[in-house]
This record gives structure tokens, C-alpha cells and sequence, in this order.
């Protein structure tokens, strides 16, 4: 996985180049997310937002990507993201706190390094935009 991550500010949002594999790890973070049966309220400490949001960029980053694509994301969906990429590995920690890296890895396809490599890049992005 691509570890920069390009952003540009438009007005009052940002034009996000993202790799096929960054996309994707936003997708199945998000959408990991989506499939849980959480109510609002869950979903906006989760991710500052709630389910009709969440669905929404899920469906704008559906999709099998094969070469880098820009993406508007106002600053809550990028927000939406971070939190996703963060928030999903604590979902995968079993007794003792330990992170069980297997089953992440075979349910969202990623290791959880990319997930947290991911969530910096967005974070420093955004912060040079």
C-alpha cells in the first residue's frame, strides 16, 4: 500500500488522489462499519457521523479500482475515514487486549499496519493542504 497520500483543497473541500489498495482499505473499513448493527448514535462516536452518511461514502468508494482516482471528500468524510481506519482494529482485540491479526486480516483483506499507515497519511495530508 501506498503510505503518501495527495490532497489538495477545493473551496471548502479536498480533492483526495487515492491508489486503488488506499480506496479500497477506506472501503472496507468503512463499510466493516456499516454491516455492524449499530444504531446513530454508535456510529457517530465511532466516526462523527451517522448511518445515511456513513452509507453514502460507502457507496462512492465502492467499486474495483485498478489505477489512482481523485476523490471530493468534504473535511467530515475525511473525518469518517480516519476514524474508520482507527476505530476497526479495537474490534479485533480478544482477551487480554491482545490484536488478533488473523481474522482482521482474512475480513477486510489489509493488515492492520495498513490501517494505521493509511490514517497517518490522511492525517498529515490534510494538515499540508
Amino acid at each position: 500500500m501506498r503510505t503518501q497520500l495527495k490532497v489538495t483543497r477545493d473551496g471548502d473541500a479536498f480533492i483526495a488522489r487515492l491508489a486503488p489498495s488506499q480506496a479500497a482499505a477506506m472501503y472496507e473499513a468503512l463499510s466493516f462499519l456499516a454491516d455492524r448493527d449499530y444504531g446513530d448514535a454508535e456510529l457517530h462516536l465511532l466516526v462523527g457521523a451517522g448511518r445515511e452518511a456513513v452509507d453514502a461514502l460507502v457507496e462512492r468508494l465502492i467499486g474495483r479500482h485498478t489505477e489512482s482516482r481523485d476523490f471530493r471528500l468534504t473535511i467530515e468524510e475525511l473525518h469518517m475515514v480516519h476514524s474508520a481506519l482507527t476505530a476497526v482494529p479495537t474490534m479485533f482485540l480478544v482477551r487480554g487486549g491482545v490484536f488478533a491479526e488473523e481474522p482482521f486480516n482474512i475480513r477486510l483483506g489489509f493488515y492492520r499496519e495498513n490501517f494505521d499507515v493509511l490514517a497517518s497519511a490522511v492525517r498529515r495530508a490534510v494538515a499540508e493542504a
